[in-house]
């Protein structure tokens, strides 16, 4: 566990290997997504977030949807 980068005040186990610092859940979001990272495969901050982003889409497609319609 270590405090996260951006809130220092708040305990966290999410640590980014790449560049060796914590994230709160508030902060959980790849800093550099488009460059190689050799821990991306195995990193929990990048399945966290990208499950959010698939929820997200997964939310957007109806509203899509119904303005596509109109």
């Amino acid at each position: 566990m270590g405090k996260c980068i951006h809130h220092p005040d708040r305990e966290t186990a999410y640590l980014c290997q790449k560049h060796h610092y914590y994230v709160c859940e508030d902060c959980l979001k790849c800093e550099d997504p488009k460059l190689y990272c050799r821990f991306r495969s195995r990193c929990p901050i990048r399945f966290i977030e990208k499950s959010h982003q698939d929820e997200a889409d997964a939310l957007a497609q109806p509203l899509e949807k119904a303005s596509a319609e109109k």
